[in-house]
């Protein structure tokens, strides 16, 4: 009996150092995200499930915070990966030098726009974002206001102080509409159309979502928003419908990348060409409705189905090297209407 319980405990034994050997050869791989919180703990599954010997750890924050820590650790980075951010950042660190240059095996298989264009092949889209019309016809009924087919109906009289829009310095949904207004209009069409919806907006609001909100509670009665918190809130009952005018509407996308210079490169292209599978992809589509590869399709309730269709020809290096010249002009103009920050 004695013999059999020191073989047993020797076995035992052997399996807990094998399985502890296991685990010590699984690699760390830090990836910088601004993903929402909700999402770190699936994704985080997902790619450990696909890259066994990855162990993913994250570093989450909004969009401008890790942008701004990633390029301050320029000389000495300390991320592996970055992940769900967007793609005019990665343009940026692309633009210094920060990012390393491979091509996800998946890749060609996606929709051309979530691919880099620019040699070298340095990221990879995952999911778009797009700015959309929240219109309360309860609210415009009461104003005599009609439906927006266009976005210079948006200059209507009816609408003086009844319409309001994310700050561009504080939200990427607001940037992405002023750099859509500017590339699809031209520059000075852009920001003539600017000046006339100014005089109709009643305040620029610190949020990608809020301006969906007031006008789907009916305090607004235009919101210029995030298309999935459009859909969101018709969906919860609100007087509201999401409209994309006939020119089409500016938009971004969340993209991911490997960090030049990392120690875990070979681990770490192992998640990048998870990034582009479709399990990947039905992951994202869980929160978005536009994504990177082609036959994934997320149908949300209220969803403007002409969506996809009106996103207008985009260029993120574009809205990347412009984006100071274009805040700094806009504040110029139009900061007096600014919300204030809590």
């Amino acid at each position: 009996m004695k013999l059999r319980h020191a073989a047993s405990l020797a076995l035992g034994m052997g399996l807990a150092v094998f399985a502890g050997e296991a685990l010590a050869q699984k690699t760390k791989v830090t990836i910088y995200t601004a993903l929402e919180n909700d999402q770190l703990g699936p994704f985080k599954a997902s790619i450990e499930k696909a890259v066994p010997d990855a162990e993913v750890v994250w570093v989450r924050d909004s969009t401008g915070v890790i942008t701004a820590r990633f390029l301050a650790e320029k000389d000495n980075p300390r991320a592996d990966m970055v992940m769900g951010l967007a793609a005019s950042s990665l343009l940026l660190f692309e633009k210094a030098g920060l990012l390393e240059t491979y091509e996800p095996k998946g890749a060609s298989a996606l929709k051309p726009a979530f691919r880099d264009g620019a040699a070298p092949y340095t990221w990879t889209g995952m999911d778009a974002f797009l700015g959309v019309v929240c219109f309360n016809t309860a609210e415009a009924g009461k104003a005599g206001a009609k439906a927006p087919a266009s976005w210079q109906d948006l200059l209507q009289p009816a609408l003086k102080d009844k319409i309001v829009m994310p700050h561009p310095a504080s939200s990427g949904t607001g940037y992405l509409m002023v750099a859509g207004w500017l590339q699809s209009m031209g520059e000075e069409a852009g920001w003539k159309f600017m000046d006339g919806l100014h005089q109709n907006i009643a305040a620029y609001l610190h949020s990608g979502s809020a301006p969906c909100v007031q006008a789907a509670r009916g305090e607004r009665t235009v919101g210029l928003a995030l298309d999935m918190r459009g859909a969101s809130e018709k969906t919860k009952g609100a007087p509201i419908e999401v409209i994309i005018p006939k020119e089409g509407v500016g938009w971004e996308m969340e993209a991911s990348a490997i960090v030049k210079g990392t120690k875990v490169g070979d681990v770490a292209k192992k998640i990048a060409d998870w990034s582009t599978t479709k399990e990947a992809n039905e992951l994202y589509s869980k929160t978005y409705a536009i994504v990177a590869l082609p036959g994934v399709v997320n149908n949300p309730p209220n969803y403007p189905t002409n969506a996809e269709a009106g996103m207008i020809k985009n260029d993120l290096g574009w809205m990347a090297d412009n984006r100071d010249r274009v805040l700094k002009e806009w504040s110029r103009r139009y900061e007096s209407k600014a919300a204030p920050k809590n």
